[in-house]
Protein backbone atom coordinates (compact mmCIF):
# COMPACT_ATOMS: atom_id res chain seq x y z
CA UNK A 1 0.00 0.00 0.00
CA UNK A 2 1.32 3.46 -0.92
CA UNK A 3 1.17 6.67 1.08
CA UNK A 4 0.71 9.36 -1.59
CA UNK A 5 -3.07 9.97 -1.32
CA UNK A 6 -2.91 9.75 2.47
CA UNK A 7 -0.69 12.84 2.64
CA UNK A 8 -2.16 14.60 -0.41
CA UNK A 9 0.90 14.61 -2.65
CA UNK A 10 0.69 17.66 -4.96
CA UNK A 11 1.01 15.68 -8.18
CA UNK A 12 -2.65 14.65 -7.77
CA UNK A 13 -3.63 18.16 -8.89
CA UNK A 14 -7.03 19.35 -7.66
CA UNK A 15 -7.57 16.04 -5.86
CA UNK A 16 -4.57 16.74 -3.64
CA UNK A 17 -6.52 19.43 -1.80
CA UNK A 18 -9.39 17.03 -1.18
CA UNK A 19 -6.99 14.35 0.09
CA UNK A 20 -5.40 16.86 2.43
CA UNK A 21 -8.76 17.88 3.87
CA UNK A 22 -10.26 14.40 4.09
CA UNK A 23 -7.19 12.41 5.07
CA UNK A 24 -4.08 14.34 5.99
CA UNK A 25 -5.92 16.52 8.48
CA UNK A 26 -7.71 13.49 9.92
CA UNK A 27 -5.35 10.71 11.04
CA UNK A 28 -8.39 8.70 12.12
CA UNK A 29 -9.47 8.51 8.47
CA UNK A 30 -5.96 7.45 7.46
CA UNK A 31 -6.18 4.71 10.07
CA UNK A 32 -9.53 3.47 8.75
CA UNK A 33 -8.15 3.09 5.23
CA UNK A 34 -5.06 1.23 6.47
CA UNK A 35 -7.16 -1.13 8.59
CA UNK A 36 -9.51 -1.67 5.64
CA UNK A 37 -6.54 -2.55 3.43
CA UNK A 38 -5.30 -4.96 6.08
CA UNK A 39 -8.71 -6.63 6.08
CA UNK A 40 -8.34 -7.04 2.31
CA UNK A 41 -5.08 -8.93 2.80
CA UNK A 42 -2.52 -6.13 2.51
CA UNK A 43 0.44 -6.80 4.78
CA UNK A 44 2.88 -3.97 4.02
CA UNK A 45 2.73 -0.20 3.66
CA UNK A 46 5.17 2.37 2.31
CA UNK A 47 5.57 5.16 4.91
CA UNK A 48 7.41 8.45 5.20
CA UNK A 49 8.11 10.55 8.28
CA UNK A 50 4.93 12.61 8.27
CA UNK A 51 3.19 13.36 11.58
CA UNK A 52 -0.38 12.70 10.41
CA UNK A 53 0.57 9.59 8.46
CA UNK A 54 2.51 8.12 11.38
CA UNK A 55 -0.34 8.92 13.78
CA UNK A 56 -2.80 7.21 11.47
CA UNK A 57 -0.56 4.16 11.17
CA UNK A 58 -0.10 3.96 14.94
CA UNK A 59 -3.88 4.04 15.36
CA UNK A 60 -4.16 1.20 12.84
CA UNK A 61 -1.61 -0.82 14.80
CA UNK A 62 -3.67 -0.30 17.95
CA UNK A 63 -6.64 -1.74 16.05
CA UNK A 64 -4.86 -4.98 15.25
CA UNK A 65 -3.32 -4.06 11.89
CA UNK A 66 -0.01 -5.94 11.78
CA UNK A 67 1.63 -4.47 8.68
CA UNK A 68 5.29 -4.41 7.75
CA UNK A 69 6.71 -1.00 6.93
CA UNK A 70 8.60 -0.24 3.75
CA UNK A 71 10.10 3.06 4.88
CA UNK A 72 11.16 5.92 2.64
CA UNK A 73 14.03 7.75 4.35
CA UNK A 74 14.64 11.47 3.85
CA UNK A 75 11.28 12.63 2.53
CA UNK A 76 11.24 16.45 2.29
CA UNK A 77 8.88 19.24 1.22
CA UNK A 78 10.41 19.52 -2.23
CA UNK A 79 8.23 20.86 -5.06
CA UNK A 80 7.75 18.15 -7.70
CA UNK A 81 7.48 20.73 -10.46
CA UNK A 82 10.62 22.68 -9.50
CA UNK A 83 12.66 20.42 -7.24
CA UNK A 84 15.41 21.96 -5.13
CA UNK A 85 17.79 19.08 -4.55
CA UNK A 86 19.94 21.06 -2.13
CA UNK A 87 16.91 21.34 0.18
CA UNK A 88 16.30 17.61 -0.15
CA UNK A 89 19.85 16.85 1.01
CA UNK A 90 19.35 18.82 4.24
CA UNK A 91 16.57 16.63 5.61
CA UNK A 92 17.22 14.80 8.90
CA UNK A 93 17.46 11.30 7.46
CA UNK A 94 19.10 9.97 10.62
CA UNK A 95 15.93 10.81 12.55
CA UNK A 96 13.91 8.88 9.95
CA UNK A 97 16.07 5.78 10.38
CA UNK A 98 15.67 5.98 14.14
CA UNK A 99 11.89 6.40 13.81
CA UNK A 100 11.31 3.47 11.48
CA UNK A 101 13.67 1.19 13.39
CA UNK A 102 10.94 1.10 16.06
CA UNK A 103 8.54 -0.63 13.66
CA UNK A 104 8.72 -3.95 11.86
CA UNK A 105 10.61 -2.47 8.90
CA UNK A 106 12.23 -5.03 6.60
CA UNK A 107 13.19 -2.41 3.97
CA UNK A 108 14.31 1.23 4.08
CA UNK A 109 14.62 3.23 0.84
CA UNK A 110 16.36 6.54 0.17
CA UNK A 111 13.88 9.19 -0.98
CA UNK A 112 13.84 9.96 -4.69
CA UNK A 113 14.90 13.60 -4.31
CA UNK A 114 18.03 12.58 -2.44
CA UNK A 115 18.84 9.88 -4.97
CA UNK A 116 18.19 12.19 -7.92
CA UNK A 117 20.36 14.94 -6.42
CA UNK A 118 23.28 12.70 -7.42
CA UNK A 119 25.33 13.34 -4.31
CA UNK A 120 26.85 9.87 -4.33
CA UNK A 121 28.73 10.34 -1.05
CA UNK A 122 25.48 11.20 0.71
CA UNK A 123 23.67 8.25 -0.87
CA UNK A 124 26.46 5.94 0.26
CA UNK A 125 26.38 7.39 3.80
CA UNK A 126 22.63 6.81 4.13
CA UNK A 127 22.80 3.29 2.70
CA UNK A 128 25.61 2.38 5.08
CA UNK A 129 23.56 3.70 8.00
CA UNK A 130 20.53 1.65 6.90
CA UNK A 131 22.71 -1.42 6.53
CA UNK A 132 23.72 -1.10 10.18
CA UNK A 133 20.08 -1.65 11.17
CA UNK A 134 18.02 -4.83 10.82
CA UNK A 135 16.55 -3.55 7.52
CA UNK A 136 17.54 -4.20 3.95
CA UNK A 137 18.36 -1.05 1.99
CA UNK A 138 17.29 0.45 -1.31
CA UNK A 139 16.96 3.63 -3.30
CA UNK A 140 14.08 5.27 -5.14
CA UNK A 141 14.02 7.60 -8.12
CA UNK A 142 11.64 9.85 -10.03
CA UNK A 143 13.83 9.53 -13.15
CA UNK A 144 14.37 5.82 -13.74
CA UNK A 145 15.78 6.24 -17.24
CA UNK A 146 18.46 8.83 -16.44
CA UNK A 147 19.20 7.82 -12.86
CA UNK A 148 19.69 4.14 -13.68
CA UNK A 149 22.56 5.04 -16.01
CA UNK A 150 24.16 7.21 -13.33
CA UNK A 151 23.78 4.57 -10.64
CA UNK A 152 25.66 2.04 -12.71
CA UNK A 153 28.52 4.48 -13.17
CA UNK A 154 28.73 6.02 -9.70
CA UNK A 155 27.46 3.66 -6.98
CA UNK A 156 28.66 0.50 -5.33
CA UNK A 157 25.81 -1.81 -6.30
CA UNK A 158 26.57 -4.12 -3.40
CA UNK A 159 25.36 -1.42 -0.98
CA UNK A 160 21.64 -1.90 -1.69
CA UNK A 161 19.10 -4.55 -2.62
CA UNK A 162 15.93 -2.72 -3.73
CA UNK A 163 15.15 -0.11 -6.36
CA UNK A 164 11.82 1.76 -6.37
CA UNK A 165 10.82 3.29 -9.69
CA UNK A 166 7.68 4.84 -11.21
CA UNK A 167 6.26 2.35 -13.68
CA UNK A 168 3.04 2.38 -15.69
CA UNK A 169 1.95 1.77 -19.28
CA UNK A 170 1.70 5.52 -20.04
CA UNK A 171 5.19 6.29 -18.71
CA UNK A 172 3.42 8.92 -16.62
CA UNK A 173 5.85 10.59 -14.18
CA UNK A 174 8.66 8.64 -15.81
CA UNK A 175 11.43 10.36 -17.75
CA UNK A 176 10.56 8.57 -20.98
CA UNK A 177 8.87 10.60 -23.75
CA UNK A 178 7.69 7.52 -25.62
CA UNK A 179 6.93 4.07 -24.20
CA UNK A 180 6.10 1.92 -27.18
CA UNK A 181 7.23 -1.70 -27.47
CA UNK A 182 10.81 -0.95 -28.47
CA UNK A 183 11.28 1.63 -25.70
CA UNK A 184 9.68 -0.70 -23.17
CA UNK A 185 12.12 -3.48 -24.02
CA UNK A 186 15.13 -1.16 -23.83
CA UNK A 187 13.97 0.19 -20.48
CA UNK A 188 13.34 -3.26 -19.07
CA UNK A 189 16.80 -4.47 -20.06
CA UNK A 190 18.41 -1.38 -18.52
CA UNK A 191 16.68 -1.99 -15.20
CA UNK A 192 17.41 -5.73 -15.29
CA UNK A 193 21.14 -5.05 -15.54
CA UNK A 194 21.17 -3.54 -12.05
CA UNK A 195 20.12 -6.96 -10.71
CA UNK A 196 17.97 -5.48 -7.93
CA UNK A 197 14.53 -6.26 -6.56
CA UNK A 198 12.21 -3.76 -8.24
CA UNK A 199 9.39 -1.96 -6.44
CA UNK A 200 7.00 -0.28 -8.88
CA UNK A 201 5.23 2.87 -7.77
CA UNK A 202 2.73 5.21 -9.46
CA UNK A 203 1.34 2.13 -11.16
CA UNK A 204 -2.08 3.79 -11.54
CA UNK A 205 -0.51 6.92 -13.10
CA UNK A 206 -2.08 9.12 -10.40
CA UNK A 207 -5.53 7.73 -11.23
CA UNK A 208 -5.36 8.14 -15.02
CA UNK A 209 -5.36 4.36 -15.51
CA UNK A 210 -8.07 2.06 -14.28
CA UNK A 211 -6.86 -0.57 -11.81
CA UNK A 212 -7.50 -3.37 -14.29
CA UNK A 213 -5.42 -1.90 -17.11
CA UNK A 214 -2.72 -0.77 -14.68
CA UNK A 215 -2.30 -4.15 -13.01
CA UNK A 216 -2.54 -6.10 -16.26
CA UNK A 217 0.32 -4.04 -17.65
CA UNK A 218 2.50 -4.58 -14.58
CA UNK A 219 1.81 -8.32 -14.70
CA UNK A 220 2.53 -8.68 -18.42
CA UNK A 221 5.61 -6.42 -18.34
CA UNK A 222 7.23 -8.71 -15.82
CA UNK A 223 9.71 -6.24 -14.32
CA UNK A 224 8.32 -5.55 -10.84
CA UNK A 225 8.88 -7.79 -7.83
CA UNK A 226 6.61 -5.59 -5.67
CA UNK A 227 4.16 -2.77 -6.32
CA UNK A 228 2.70 0.07 -4.28
CA UNK A 229 -0.93 1.11 -4.71
CA UNK A 230 -2.27 4.39 -3.38
CA UNK A 231 -5.90 4.37 -2.21
CA UNK A 232 -7.94 7.27 -0.85
CA UNK A 233 -11.15 5.69 0.45
CA UNK A 234 -12.64 2.37 1.50
CA UNK A 235 -14.30 1.75 -1.87
CA UNK A 236 -10.97 2.09 -3.67
CA UNK A 237 -9.42 -0.29 -1.15
CA UNK A 238 -12.02 -2.97 -1.85
CA UNK A 239 -12.14 -2.47 -5.62
CA UNK A 240 -8.40 -2.16 -6.26
CA UNK A 241 -7.21 -5.04 -4.10
CA UNK A 242 -10.03 -7.30 -5.26
CA UNK A 243 -8.98 -6.72 -8.88
CA UNK A 244 -5.34 -7.32 -7.98
CA UNK A 245 -6.09 -10.62 -6.24
CA UNK A 246 -8.14 -11.86 -9.20
CA UNK A 247 -5.49 -11.24 -11.86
Amino acid sequence: MGYAPLIGEPYFGHRARLYQLDLHRNPENISKIIVNAYDQGVRAINLVNDDALIEGFDLALENGCEMDVIATIGKSEVDYMNPNYDVAKEVDWEDDIELFSKYNTPIMLIDEFITDGYDWNLNREILEAINETNSLSGISTAFPNRTTDKISQNMDLDLFDFYMIPLNKLAYMMDIPSFLEEEREEFREKIYKLNKKIIATRTLAAGILTPTEAFEFIKSYGLADMITIGVSNEKEVKDDFTILREL
